[in-house]
């Protein structure tokens, strides 16, 4: 049998040969035409330049319930980087706030619920496929940021799979209470604050919600876009 696999394939070898370079030329005129047809593939437009920004920079987090502006802090530049990047590829654009809890936070940053809206039970597991080291002490050991109303801060896995702190690499939460949120400090990366906008903070955190503090209506993220 492994003698005749063999015939078969040397016949199978000669008769393509025999076909001569007329063939090949054909095909390779052909490959020709269609990559001179396809129109060349260009890289996603940038929603702003991320070069031109300052320090700590502010952006509007446009949402279908109001506008949040917040700051990003100079000495959380990992996190800082990657919040910029994600924004000017328009990352969050169409994401929603898929947990809301009242008198605590806001989450959002999580892809599936703009890509998989009816798979409510995969919400909260989405991201770029990567985790940031955390930013949460500095220097001398002390914490850099404290969870005060408005904090913007990153969300992560719990301690025992993730023993580092490291960040999601897109989701994030916004402090409403900071009473509430203050058994986070020192275990999570603060790396802005909200400086307009607190009553959308509350707003957003009022509405009704379901299984997993998910708010009956999607709360979604029009656009994240620097401050002029």
């Amino acid at each position: 049998m492994k003698k005749l696999f063999i015939m078969a394939s040397l016949c199978s070898l000669f008769l393509f040969s025999c076909k001569g370079g007329e063939g090949n030329q054909n095909e390779q005129t052909q490959q020709d035409a269609q990559q001179q047809a396809e129109p060349e593939k260009k890289q996603p437009e940038l929603a702003f330049n991320p070069d031109s920004l300052g320090t700590e920079p502010q952006f509007d987090i446009v949402t279908t319930m109001g506008t949040i502006r917040v700051k990003l802090y100079e000495d959380t530049p990992k996190h800082k980087k990657n919040f910029i990047r994600l924004a000017a590829n328009k990352y969050y654009d169409g994401i929603t706030f898929h947990r809301v809890i009242n008198h605590f936070m806001i989450q959002t940053g999580d892809p599936y619920t703009r890509d998989y809206p009816d798979r409510t039970d995969v919400f909260g597991q989405g991201g770029p496929g990567y985790t940031i080291p955390a930013e949460i002490k500095g220097a001398d050991g002390k914490t850099l940021h404290l969870h005060k109303k408005g904090a913007l801060a990153a969300a992560r896995k719990s301690d025992r799979a993730n023993p580092e702190k490291a960040s999601s690499g897109s989701q994030f939460y916004i402090v409403q209470d900071a009473n509430s949120c203050k058994q986070l400090d020192g275990d999570y990366t603060v790396f802005g604050e909200t400086v307009s906008g607190l009553d959308i903070v509350d707003k957003i955190a009022s509405v009704k919600t379901v299984e997993k503090d998910r708010p009956v209506t999607d709360i979604k993220i029009i656009s994240i876009l620097p401050v002029k």
